[in-house]
Formats: C-alpha cells, sequence, structure tokens
C-alpha cells in the first residue's frame, strides 16, 4: 500500500488511487484486469461484498425467525421485528395498491444497502492490506461506492415499476398516461417529452444519490487516513495517531446517520414508485 511520504505528491495519488480501483476481471480475456474498461468487465469485489451482504441478510433474518418465541424474544428478534414494523408501517401509509411484493421488497432494499453503506464504517486500510497479504492488489469494500451497483439496483425497481403500471392499467393505459398527462390529448407530444424525462430521471437519480453519497463518504476517509499516516509516516508522533482516531472517530459517528439515511431513501422511494405504479391519474 502506497503512503504519502515527504509531501510526494506522486504517493498521494497512488494512495488515492489505489483505494478507488475496483479488482476487474476482463470477461474477453478471461483474466483480471484493474484497468479494464467496458461492458464485459466485472468488477469483482462490488459483487462479493454485495452478494456477502445479501446472504448475511439472509441468513440474520432466517435465524431469527427460526428462534422467534413470544416468552422470552432475544436482542436479534427484538431488533428484527423493529426493523420489519417499521418497514411496514411505512408500507401502509404509502402504498395503496394490492401487492404481496411491495413490503418484503422495502425491507429487502433497506436492510441490504443498510448493511452495504456500513462497510463504509470499516477501516480503510484493512481489508485491502488483507487482501494485498493474499495476493490480491486492488480491493474496495463498500459496493455502493460502484455505480455499477446502484445503477443495478435502480433499473430493477424502474423494471418492476414498468411492470406494475403495464399490468394494472393495460399497455394502452400506460401510453395513454404518456400521451395526456399533465396537460391533455392537446399538448400529447410535450406531455410524451415531459413523462419521458421524467421517467429516466428515477433510475438515474435513484442510483446516483446513493453512489454520490456513499463515495464522498469513503473519500473523506481515505483522506483522513492519507494525511494523518503521511504525517504519523515521517515525525512518528502520538499526537497525529490520537488525530486520526478522533477525526475518524467524528466522521464516522456523523457518517451513521448518513448511511442510515440513504438506505432508508432508497427503500422509501422504491415504495413511491410502485405505488404510483398502482395509481391511475
Amino acid at each position: 500500500m502506497a503512503t504519502a511520504e515527504n509531501g510526494d505528491g506522486n504517493a498521494v495519488g497512488t494512495y488515492i488511487g489505489h483505494h478507488l480501483t475496483n479488482l476487474k476481471f476482463d470477461l474477453t480475456s478471461m483474466q483480471f484486469d484493474s484497468h479494464a474498461e467496458g461492458f464485459w468487465v466485472l468488477h469483482v469485489d462490488s459483487l462479493f461484498f454485495a452478494i456477502a451482504l445479501g446472504g448475511l441478510f439472509l441468513w440474520l433474518f432466517r435465524a431469527a425467525a427460526r428462534r422467534a418465541t413470544a416468552a422470552e424474544p432475544g436482542g436479534l428478534q427484538n431488533f428484527v421485528e423493529m426493523v420489519v414494523d417499521f418497514t411496514d408501517t411505512q408500507v401502509r401509509d404509502i402504498f395503496h395498491g394490492d401487492s404481496k411484493l411491495v413490503a418484503p421488497l422495502a425491507l429487502t432494499i433497506f436492510v441490504w444497502v443498510f448493511l452495504m453503506n456500513f462497510m463504509d464504517l470499516v477501516p480503510v486500510d484493512l481489508l485491502p492490506v488483507m487482501a494485498t497479504g493474499v495476493g490480491i492488489e486492488y480491493l474496495k469494500v463498500v459496493p455502493t461506492t460502484d455505480p455499477n451497483i446502484t445503477f443495478g439496483m435502480s433499473l430493477t425497481v424502474f423494471a418492476l415499476a414498468i411492470f406494475y403500471s403495464i399490468k394494472i392499467k393495460g399497455g394502452w393505459g400506460y401510453v395513454k398516461e404518456f400521451l395526456t398527462h399533465p396537460f391533455g390529448w392537446w399538448l400529447a407530444p410535450f406531455n410524451l417529452m415531459l413523462k419521458l424525462v421524467e421517467e429516466i430521471a428515477k433510475p438515474i437519480s435513484l442510483s446516483l444519490r446513493l453512489f454520490g453519497n456513499l463515495y464522498a463518504g469513503e473519500l473523506i476517509f481515505i483522506l483522513i487516513a492519507l494525511f494523518t499516516l503521511g504525517a504519523g509516516a515521517e515525525l512518528m508522533t502520538a499526537p497525529l495517531f490520537a488525530l486520526q482516531v478522533a477525526l475518524g472517530s467524528a466522521w464516522a459517528i456523523f457518517h451513521i446517520l448518513i448511511i442510515t439515511l440513504q438506505a432508508f431513501i432508497f427503500g422509501m422511494l422504491t415504495i413511491v414508485y410502485l405505488s404510483m405504479a398502482h395509481e391511475h391519474h
């Protein structure tokens, strides 16, 4: 791992670039290449942590369900029941259609996104250094700092919204909404243009909001580590180590609010979009 030494700008750039580079697998050449770009390049680290955290979510909630008891509920059961009740309340307040998918989907998205965001609180050098020890050069551990992950999730929500719009309103009803809303048949071309912009903006804003907030948070953690570790390597002073701990802890405490809020927003907007798909204008 490169650190900043003697104010070396190249070392600073290398350190930041190292932390912001994904472990990539090029399907065209069938080999790992962290400089590869294009549609057929997989971000292996983002996929690994996203799938692993999704599995953790399923395991935790299944374990809580299997051990559930009305007599003496444990801490895990209380936590899961709190999250389920909270999500169910939000769905009942926002969604007025008839679907057995929306509440489980909102719960899954909220918890899954929260777990992926929570990886931002892991010390920035911990897992990359461990990966370097086993021969993995690059490793990004926060899936939601990868726009491919956030866009993939938002496009899935967008596809579900389109599916339910057509299912509930019918094909002609869905097309008619594009042509007549909000100004009626007389301004159909203008309505179509506005509606297309509105629909395209949904997955873009949904994904970029999550990506931008988490990417900025991760970058701040990197800058804190870069500043204090670089100075500490040169001066070897205990106050600089204490400064790193203080700055990192302060930002981590504030960042807990951000990662929770972003998971909540992503989940609630999913409910809103699916609710709009079930309603007639």
